[in-house]
C-alpha cells in the first residue's frame, strides 16, 4: 500500500489544543490485561536489558518487563500526573509534539524507543520519526504498538479511515519516509484473536 499524505489526512475531528484534552489524568491502561502481557513479553525479547529507553508519548504505564534493569527509562508525554504515577520511568518530560515535534534530546541518546498505542495521534509523524532516528543510536530499535482502541476525535483522519492492515502499512510508511530507519517489519502479537484486544507491532532500526 502506498500513501500520498495530505494536510487533511493529518487533521483531527478535534483540532483544539491537546494540552486541554489531556489535562485530566487518565490513570488507566489503554489495552486489556492479556494485550498488556503480550506487549511486555515482546519487549523482553527485543529491548536491550541494560539500555537507555525512550518511552515516547508516555503515560501511566510503560508495560516494560519488571525484571529488566534498564540504565534509564525516560518518558515524554502530555500529562504530568500520569507520568509521575508511572513507576517504571526514571525521568520524564511534559512535551506537546503537536506544537513542537522536535525531541529535546541530544543525538544518539537512546538504545530503544517505544511508542505504545499512541502513534495515531501524531500530527507531524514524519518529523517525529526523523527525530526518533536522530536520538537513537545506530541499529537501535523503535517499536510502535497499536490496537483497535483510540480517542477517535484526536486520532488523525487517515488513521480513522484505515483498518488494522492499513494502520501497519501507514506506520511502515512513517519509518520509510523519515529516511532514518532500516526496512520496517510487522508482527501480530494479539494474545487471543477475537477474544481480547488485538495488538500489532511495527518496528525498524535506526540507521
Amino acid at each position: 500500500m502506498s500513501f500520498s499524505i495530505t494536510p487533511h489526512h493529518l487533521q483531527r475531528q478535534d483540532n483544539s489544543d491537546d494540552a486541554v484534552f489531556y489535562a485530566e489524568p487518565r490513570l488507566v491502561k489503554h489495552i486489556d490485561e492479556p494485550a498488556c502481557a503480550a506487549l511486555t513479553n515482546f519487549f523482553t525479547g527485543i529491548l536491550p536489558p541494560t539500555g537507555e529507553i525512550l518511552d515516547l508519548m508516555s503515560s501511566y504505564a510503560s508495560h516494560l518487563p519488571l525484571e529488566a534493569d534498564y540504565k534509564s527509562v525516560v518518558g515524554l508525554g502530555m500529562n504530568e500526573i500520569e507520568l509521575q504515577a508511572n513507576q517504571q520511568l526514571s525521568n520524564y518530560l511534559v512535551h506537546n509534539l503537536a506544537i513542537d515535534p522536535k525531541l529535546p534530546f541530544e543525538d544518539n541518546s537512546f538504545d530503544a524507543c517505544i511508542i505504545t498505542v499512541s502513534v495515531q495521534y501524531l500530527v507531524h509523524p514524519i518529523t517525529v520519526f526523523k527525530e526518533i532516528g536522530r536520538v537513537l543510536r545506530p541499529n537501535c530499535p523503535c517499536i510502535v504498538s497499536f490496537s483497535n482502541r483510540c480517542f477517535p476525535t484526536k486520532a488523525v483522519n487517515i488513521w480513522c479511515q484505515l483498518n488494522a492492515i492499513g494502520h501497519a502499512e501507514l506506520v511502515g510508511h512513517y519509518f520509510d519516509d523519515s529516511q532514518r530507519f532500516s526496512e520496517a517489519w510487522q508482527a501480530d502479537i494479539s494474545p487471543n484473536p477475537g477474544w481480547t484486544d488485538p495488538l500489532m507491532i511495527v518496528s525498524a532500526r535506526a540507521l
